[in-house]
């Protein structure tokens, strides 16, 4: 039986396409037959879906997660799918789970991404049966998936593989001329395998776990821009993406993706880089990634873009557990030693390491992410309930101490069980409108599946959504809203080629219904809940009740009134992979 929606509001996600009230006719394939005024649609015999006053939207596109692991145990990907995310991108930073043996592919992703290891580790040492692209594609295919996936190639993945893990690791040593040789037709066998192209890093924070190379930066790091360049060639001759994040201690690098993108006298390379936001601790930052992105693109005729979350950026830390500590020297100490607690405690009592994280801490111009600033770290758990809800300095006004002895001193006392937030970027509001309709970015950063107990950025479209449609009502628009639909769904297909992002007829019907009466519930709070499929693992999330009255993928509802169809995740699949430059494939 076939489907007709009636009476929303349509977006259809094209850019200059108005958005009026429509009728849509749905087949039972998935596909859409028609999109018609409304009541213009004979609907005797289709089950009927009335939208009235409610919003019919594509699929959300998410082009930066770490669902790598995850989608292994729970295909449904419900923290995305519940707030109308419909296509995502994995493989991102590096990090990929096709070529490597399960403990070095756990090991290149646990620490970094904060994914728990003894989670993740006995996870791939038991579905991991492929060591290809290509098997890795037939076994994702297998998966009841809940939504569409596509995948880069990680750099580390296949670096890893072909030098073996000690080589991959280790300073001043590059690949042989048959090792690049053999990355290279990894790369192809990726490509071939319709993969959307590879990711890299050349972030310091970026560290293995594990016992056997703790510490040590994840491979990509270690390669040269001379090792890579035969990688970047290929993915420029078969137009392929390029992923990565410069080094965020010296920022110099960045300027390397840049001009691997440009244009002159040969193709652009589609390049992307995290990320463009406007940090606190480093205000200078945001405008001038922003002229160096558009002078590339302009003056070099690159394909380059950034990509920025849409939201504040608000992280929550268990004690020193946090990537944010890995960028100053003294932090960087502390974590590494996260595994031998009394020694790192020695390390903390020590007068010459307290005044060396006071002198780091304070220094106002090196470059950073987290601004290290104590007076904007609150308190929201510890043993010691009077400290909750105070920050650091306002403890340390109440104590008489320096304020980084406070916090040391804590770490000493309650370890992981103090719990603590802070803002790191994306607090002024009133810099979201440049954000918003800068050209040169891809207004996606969730890091979804990753982070598990630090961040939620699982709604982040419909967090844009409300700010977009807050400053309309009050007179003052940031952009259209047909222009907000567009960033968050087909300018992103169309970038990243996927068949995905927006509705016309013949296309599959992979959209959401949300309710713009009940905006006033997407808030910045999280929440608490787990991942059965990980052990009931806890990890922070968003709800935002009633805001999505529906998700549907392929033409099926996954989602309605605040719950998931009885099957999803275990037996039906709804969703596939997608492969890049793939418009013929249902």
């Amino acid at each position: 039986m076939g489907i007709i929606i009636k009476n929303g509001l349509f977006f259809s996600g094209m850019l200059n396409e108005k958005a009026i009230k429509q009728d849509i006719l749905i087949d039972d394939a998935g596909q859409i037959l028609e999109i018609s005024s409304c009541n213009s649609i004979f609907d005797e015999g289709l089950e009927i879906i009335d939208a009235e006053g409610k919003w019919i939207v594509p699929g959300f596109i998410d082009s930066h997660t770490h669902y790598d692991a995850e989608l292994l145990a729970s295909p449904g990907l419900k923290e995305s799918a519940r707030h109308g995310v419909t296509t995502i991108i994995l493989g991102s930073c590096s990090v990929s789970a096709v070529f490597n043996s399960p403990e070095d592919t756990t090991d290149s992703f646990a620490r970094v991404e904060a994914i728990p290891r003894d989670v993740m580790l006995p996870l791939l040492e038991n579905e991991k049966t492929w060591n290809t692209p290509k098997e890795w594609k037939a076994y994702i295919n297998k998966l009841p998936l809940g939504i569409n996936i596509a995948s880069f190639i990680g750099h580390s993945d296949i670096r890893m593989k072909a030098m073996g893990i000690n080589r991959s690791l280790s300073d001043n040593v590059s690949a042989t001329k048959q090792e690049e040789e053999i990355m290279l037709t990894m790369l192809n066998e990726a490509l071939d395998a319709g993969f959307v192209g590879m990711s890299t890093m050349d972030n310091p924070w970026d560290k293995m776990d594990g016992d056997r190379y703790w510490s040590h930066k994840t491979p990509s790091f270690y390669s040269s821009w001379k090792e890579r360049k035969s990688l970047i060639n290929l993915l420029r001759e078969r137009e392929a993406i390029l992923q990565g994040a410069p080094n965020l201690v010296t920022r110099v690098n960045a300027f390397n993706y840049m001009f691997s993108s440009t244009g002159i006298f040969r193709k652009p390379l589609k390049t992307t880089m995290i990320a463009m936001m406007d940090l606190i601790g480093d205000r200078y930052i945001y405008p001038v990634i922003a002229l160096a992105s558009r002078t590339i693109n302009v003056l070099g005729k690159a394909n380059f873009r950034m990509q920025s979350p849409p939201c504040p950026f608000t992280v929550y830390y268990d004690g020193v557990d946090s990537v944010m500590f890995e960028e100053f020297p003294s932090g960087e100490a502390l974590r590494h030693l996260a595994k031998e607690l009394d020694t790192r405690d020695e390390l903390i009592n020590d007068p010459q390491f307290r005044a060396n994280f006071k002198k780091e801490i304070k220094k106002k111009f090196a470059p950073k992410v987290w601004h290290k600033d104590l007076s904007k770290a609150v308190i929201i758990d510890c043993p010691d309930t009077s400290m909750i809800g105070k920050n650091f300095y306002e403890i340390a006004e109440e104590k008489n101490l320096h304020p980084v002895d406070v916090f040391l001193d804590t770490i000493i006392g309650y370890d992981k069980k103090i719990r603590w937030t802070t803002t790191i970027a994306n607090d002024r509001k009133e810099k979201y409108k440049k954000l918003y309709n800068f050209p040169y970015n891809l207004i996606s950063f969730s890091d979804a599946g990753a982070h598990l107990n630090n961040m939620a950025f699982y709604n982040f479209p419909l967090k844009m959504i409300k700010t977009v449609q807050d400053a309309i009502d009050h007179g003052n628009p940031i952009m259209t809203m047909e222009k907000c639909i567009w960033r968050l769904t087909k300018e992103q297909g169309d970038w990243f080629e996927l068949d995905r992002g927006y509705l016309a007829k013949g296309k599959i019907a992979d959209l959401v219904i949300i309710d713009p009466r009940k905006f006033d519930n997407i808030t910045e709070q999280v929440e608490l809940d787990v991942i059965e499929e990980f052990g009931n693992y806890e990890r922070l999330v968003n709800r935002n009740e009633g805001v999505v009255s529906r998700v549907m993928v392929a033409g099926k509802t996954i989602f309605k009134n605040e719950d998931f169809v009885p099957d999803y995740g275990k037996s039906y699949k709804y969703g596939r992979f997608l492969e890049k430059n793939d418009y013929n494939s249902v």
